[in-house]
């Protein structure tokens, strides 16, 4: 396959969708100077909640627009700490609207929806938390991250009655894989697809770390502009990162039609505060927004991502303890042996072992000393000769080698993956762990090399046009070293070079 553009940051990940300066019209937006509690700029859909169109709102206190109830909490809340999203239920014109308050430096955002707040049993919080504990009590049950994805994604798709829920997680390249997914009939199926880090740039991901959740209720919305365009404080855009009603780009809106989806709702999974991945819902009609729908997720989501990171750490302290073990073992074997080479090759416990390796290779000087599957003499000199020529400090580990090397690319069989300890360079001592080639099929969302498709002024683009299965074959490549490996080959080559340098 050839090389693919990273659209993922030169293009789309420059697109600056938070100063979008337009909102959706399920709600209207205020922005109000923070000192004088005067509105300073307003959504051009305001008439119906205030009875004032947008121009006649500016300059005018939000004191004039609320009872005083709701002044007092306004006012409580812009004299304390900056605060995130506060939902506040305010009486304007003698109904009660929800709002989100955002309290800035200079400004305060305020959040209306655009209808009359509905109260009731049916809406309240008690009743809200009823609906999802049995859901969360199956989700802290599960066992394995894969279980709590699939409990999940089934019991969002039962609860919200969206068409189809997908969970993703991210790889290390920001690529989304779909690990589980429940959805009506009709809806194509994206299970085990993987989608490119382009669908949701790096913007795009950055901005689920200031804001839960992404609710479009309808792809076919017409965009509201606010008055006045510029912020008159900041004499720019207004900044609408964590902003519900926020404006959509109409790249993704076009990828939403291409996609057959009307409405789409999206809600982050943490891990370790950094993105792991996204709980992602697609209706096929209209879905009105509902503060208790995006709270219920943004609740569940709290719940899945602390449960993912419990097994994950639980997962990480077992593989360490067991890595930690062996490489104890293989140390007391070098010693009983009083050689590093038997120590390392020919105990109870194999280097290979440790280090899930095909085949090994120890470098003392001129001496060899070889254990598994590894290429043939010439290639290994030929490899040993690049490595003293790159100076090596610290370990060297890959999981591509004839990326960085082209010569393996005809032994990548047995060496597709290299790691490399490197014991004394300058006496040309090296311990090297071979990973043979372990194919890998991606079956991506679509052809990935026309994930952009570019007008004729290679300017303006657009989403590709369809998701059928595109199946991708990657070759040259071993298994990855993970972190605790190379954590553990660190520790060995501090531990080898000591003990070199006493037999020296």
């Amino acid at each position: 396959m050839s090389s693919i553009p990273n659209y993922d940051s030169d293009l789309c990940g420059k697109v600056p969708i938070h100063l979008i300066n337009t909102i959706q019209p399920y709600g209207a937006l205020l922005v109000i100077d923070k000192l004088h509690l005067r509105i300073i700029q307003a959504s051009e859909n305001t008439e119906a909640i205030f009875g004032l169109p947008a121009p006649g709102l500016i300059n005018t206190f939000i004191g004039d627009h609320l009872d005083a109830k709701s002044l007092a909490l306004l006012q409580q809340l812009t004299t304390g700490v900056k605060t995130d999203k506060v939902p506040l239920i305010w009486t304007i014109r003698d109904q009660p609207f929800l709002v989100l308050v955002h309290v800035k430096d200079k400004y305060v955002l305020v959040e209306t929806e655009s209808t009359p707040h509905q109260t009731g049993e049916q809406h309240s919080f008690v009743n809200v938390f009823q609906e999802i504990k049995y859901s969360m009590a199956l989700i802290e049950a599960a066992d394995a991250t894969s279980e709590v994805c699939r409990v999940a994604a089934k019991e969002l798709q039962r609860i919200s009655g969206f068409d189809k829920v997908m969970i993703y997680r991210f790889d290390p390249d920001w690529n989304g894989y779909v690990i589980a997914e429940a959805k009506v009939a009709e809806m194509e199926s994206y299970l085990g697809f993987t989608f490119p880090a382009s669908d949701i740039p790096r913007q795009a991901r950055d901005l689920y770390l200031k804001n839960p959740y992404r609710f479009i209720p309808d792809r076919n919305y017409q965009p509201v502009g606010l008055y006045p365009v510029m912020n008159p404080l900041t004499r720019s855009f207004i900044d609408l990162s964590d902003c519900n009603v926020r404006g959509i780009v109409a790249v993704h809106l076009e990828y939403l039609a291409n996609m057959g989806v009307t409405a789409s709702m999206s809600t982050r999974i943490l891990s370790n505060d950094r993105l792991w991945g996204l709980i992602v819902c697609h209706h096929q009609d209209v879905k009105p927004f509902s503060f208790e729908l995006c709270s219920l997720f943004e609740l569940l989501s709290h719940t899945i991502s602390a449960r993912i990171l419990s097994l994950h750490n639980k997962e990480r302290r077992e593989f360490t303890t067991g890595l930690q073990e062996s490489y104890n073992r293989i140390i007391a074997q070098i010693y009983d042996k009083e050689d590093v080479a038997e120590g390392l090759f020919e105990g109870d416990l194999s280097v290979l072992t440790l280090f899930n390796a095909g085949g090994a290779l120890l470098a003392l000087g001129r001496d060899r000393y070889t254990s598994g599957v590894l290429p043939e003499k010439d290639r290994t000199e030929e490899l040993l000769f690049w490595l003293q020529s790159r100076q090596l400090t610290k370990i060297y580990h890959s999981d591509h080698l004839s990326a960085g090397f082209d010569q393996a690319v005809t032994y990548s069989d047995m060496a597709s993956g290299l790691l490399v300890i490197p014991i004394h360079p300058g006496r040309n001592e090296y311990l090297l762990l071979f990973r043979p080639e372990a194919e890998k099929v991606i079956e991506w969302g679509g052809d990935p090399d026309g994930r952009i498709i570019f007008e004729k002024d290679e300017k303006n683009y657009h989403p590709r046009n369809s998701f059928k299965k595109w199946r991708q074959i990657l070759k040259n490549n071993s298994l990855p070293w993970k972190e605790e490996e190379l954590t553990v080959a660190e520790t060995m080559r501090s531990f080898l070079y000591e003990h070199s340098n006493k037999q020296a």
